[in-house]
């Protein structure tokens, strides 16, 4: 039986939801109040649409993955009672989570705890997990389970959380498109400003020269890596060649749509294709060339594909300076109206590339006895 990835998926989800509730993580404080003294406060005198809905949609998703993963374990047909258990559970679980959530925003000076958000964080874990339980009831679930019978070896779980989530990532704004793990710039100033004023800041590397903007022959590289990495990373759970193909045009699209996405959030919808250069452009295309003509390759030789491919990119965009233009719109992100956003998109963005490494490192030396298609 394959394993969930609601599982993992709603783990990562409260991991996220951790970090936007406490951003920025700065200047704690006690103020000789109660953690748990905003349950008995009076209701907010002001509220918007846009809190209400926020504070709601926030939590569908892990309601949803959270009751999805308690029904998913075993193999018994679900029956409601069984259904009507999981959805408590699930809600049960992100009512604890929430809690903590506004009662540690208490210590916080830029949060303010609220029973009303903490009331509509539970409500919108209860339609999730409903929703879970309706169409576990109505046989999607289990449609679903068939399609991945057909489509994906059996142990494909960790792949999918990765290719899940690698969208969502692609959601904050880059400096190369599709150039996901660009850290090396901002890592090296963050450890200079940590270590400011201590013995130890002689101790970090000192680049002897600047870095430089990428060439377009580098940056066409780094493109077609970007949006061949997750094709190949597919190839090694997916069964035929066939379904390879149609998987390869679809990643490549997600790629393209995802990225458009960003762009328009970052600079208005009449900017969304502006970042599709030349070299952007002719990257995608070679990916695609280049992810069809791998197609009949082993799914362990995949694997492999994807560290080698990953370690490239990675080396090469982390070679070259985001630009003042680029540094620009992360304030926008970071510091303006993007700022709850920032903490589910940044993070995926900085980790996808490692975590897809460290997986197809653990993927290749096991040895997968899985590694032949289905014809």
């Amino acid at each position: 039986m394959h394993k969930t990835s609601a599982w993992p998926l709603s783990q990562a989800y409260a991991a996220l939801i951790v970090y936007a509730s406490l951003y920025p993580f700065s200047g704690w404080r006690d103020q000789g109040i109660a953690p748990w003294e905003f349950l008995w406060s009076s209701l907010p005198r002001y509220w918007t649409g846009f809190d209400v809905a926020a504070n709601v949609a926030g939590y569908v998703p892990l309601g949803f993955l959270l009751a999805l993963s308690f029904l998913r374990r075993g193999r018994q047909r679900r029956s409601p009672p069984t259904n009507l258990a999981a959805i408590m559970v699930a809600v049960l679980t992100a009512a604890v989570l929430a809690l903590w959530m506004e009662a540690l925003q208490t210590y916080l000076p830029s949060r303010v705890p609220s029973n009303v958000d903490f009331g509509l964080n539970v409500a919108g874990a209860l339609l999730g997990a409903v929703v879970a339980g309706g169409l576990e009831l109505a046989g999607a679930i289990d449609r679903w389970s068939r399609f991945r019978v057909r489509w994906f070896v059996e142990d494909a779980r960790g792949a999918l959380v990765l290719l899940a989530l690698w969208p969502f990532a692609l959601l904050f704004p880059a400096a190369v498109p599709l150039g996901l793990g660009q850290v090396f710039e901002r890592v090296e100033t963050a450890l200079a400003d940590w270590l400011l004023d201590t013995p130890f800041l002689e101790w970090l590397p000192v680049r002897d020269v600047e870095l430089q903007p990428l060439v377009p022959v580098t940056e066409l590289v780094c493109v077609a890596l970007g949006a061949l990495v997750p094709c190949l990373l597919g190839y090694s759970i997916i069964r035929s060649t066939g379904r390879r193909a149609l998987f390869a045009v679809a990643a490549v699209g997600m790629g393209i749509g995802a990225t458009a996405l960003s762009a328009a959030l970052s600079w208005g919808p009449s900017h969304a294709w502006a970042w599709l250069s030349l070299p952007v452009s002719v990257g995608l295309a070679a990916a695609l060339v280049l992810a069809l003509s791998f197609l009949p390759i082993a799914a362990r030789g995949c694997a492999a594909l994807v560290l080698v491919a990953l370690v490239v990119h990675l080396s090469l965009l982390n070679q070259a300076p985001a630009s003042a233009y680029f540094a620009h719109t992360l304030q926008t992100w970071e510091q303006g109206r993007f700022i709850r956003f920032n903490g589910l998109a940044q993070w995926l963005g900085w980790l996808w590339p490692y975590a897809a490494l460290a997986y197809v490192m653990v993927r290749v030396s096991r040895g997968d006895p899985q590694n032949r298609m289905a014809a």
